[in-house]
């Protein structure tokens, strides 16, 4: 396998071996003079801390929830006093975010490497580069959600193989099998998340070497078949490219993306619409997202994905917030099969 015997990369010094630092003398270091190579920093570190004004009405659930993957998702919770903590990998390096509302503000606080990173993105992360007044609702139902729901915006995280690697884990499986190989591999192969995370268990998923690196038992054991774990493969030896797309308008980011085998119309979809916040990113090739479309908008719970873009031609450019009102007005056909059977390729 490609990079299976690259060299190691440096370890971190020791306490006993580490250069002096310029604690106490005023220098501002950059993150990488402050955390040696592969550390979070240590857990009783003071965090970084910025208050943000959104400039309209703002639920943190309804536009955070898209990065939850699952209710055990080890790179995000949210806490008993509402607050949101996110563990991810930025380009300069590991890093927590905490988020909460305070009134009409916004509070957060971040930790690790990455955590200026975190803070300087905390807007877009938030909704703030989404125009919701974009979207002009030309059926009942979507008027009265948006009515209803005032508070969504489409996030951006400008990161995008935190959202690709689990795209790809969710081809083809029921949510249940994809959460579990997400869990187990992120706290197999991931890092401890910097800051003071340890009683709520995250974790900042693996770099893309690291991906690279685990072996086809370990996929095996996750759950994960040949297919997907192979396209992650393909995926994290392009990993510097595939992130570009995150500056790059939507047809241009969705080729980049669809260039490596195993990413499709779907993948790329659920990977852009959290990475870039393309509003107009519909998710084509869903098991049920057509018959929910077609359910609301036509009383058709049978639609097909061109039956379902037919009726969501009014709203394109805001395709994808179309679909997400939909999804929240509550309209959902009633389940009439039984439900998938989740595979266990592990026990094979």
């Amino acid at each position: 396998m490609a990079g299976r015997f690259a060299p190691r990369t440096a370890r971190p010094p020791l306490p006993h071996q580490a250069a002096p630092t310029a604690r106490g003398t005023g220098a501002d270091l950059s993150p990488a003079a402050r955390y040696p190579a592969g550390s979070s920093g240590p857990a009783d570190e003071p965090p970084l801390t910025r208050d943000w004004t959104p400039p309209g009405p703002l639920d943190l659930r309804l536009v955070l929830s898209p990065l939850r993957r699952g209710p055990a998702d080890p790179t995000f919770r949210m806490a008993a006093d509402g607050t949101f903590w996110r563990a991810t990998r930025t380009p300069e390096g590991p890093g927590t975010l905490r988020v909460a509302a305070r009134g009409d503000r916004i509070g957060a606080e971040a930790w690790g490497p990455g955590a200026e990173w975190l803070l300087a993105g905390l807007p877009a992360l938030l909704g703030a580069e989404d125009d919701p007044d974009a979207f002009t609702p030309h059926h009942r139902l979507l008027a009265a959600t948006r009515h209803r729901r005032p508070g969504l915006r489409l996030l951006r995280t400008g990161l995008v193989m935190e959202s690709l690697i689990p795209s790809i884990l969710e081809q083809k499986v029921t949510t249940d099998e994809a959460y579990r190989a997400w869990r187990l591999l992120v706290r197999r192969y991931g890092t401890p998340a910097p800051g003071p995370t340890a009683t709520l268990g995250l974790h900042v998923i693996p770099d893309a070497r690291t991906w690279a690196m685990i072996p086809s038992w370990e996929w095996h054991k996750a759950g994960v078949d040949a297919k997907r774990s192979s396209t992650i493969m393909r995926a994290v030896r392009v990993a510097r490219r595939l992130e570009e797309a995150s500056t790059m308008p939507l047809p241009e980011a969705t080729a980049r993306l669809e260039l490596i085998p195993g990413i499709g119309p779907w993948t790329s979809a659920e990977t852009l619409q959290r990475s870039n916040g393309a509003p107009d990113a519909v998710t084509v090739g869903d098991y049920h997202l057509p018959g929910i479309v077609g359910h609301a908008l036509a009383d058709n719970r049978h639609a097909t994905d061109e039956e379902m873009l037919a009726l969501l031609t009014p709203y394109e450019g805001q395709r994808h917030r179309a679909t997400r009102l939909i999804l929240l007005s509550g309209r959902i056909p009633e389940r009439r099969g039984p439900r998938m059977t989740p595979g266990n390729i592990a026990a094979l």
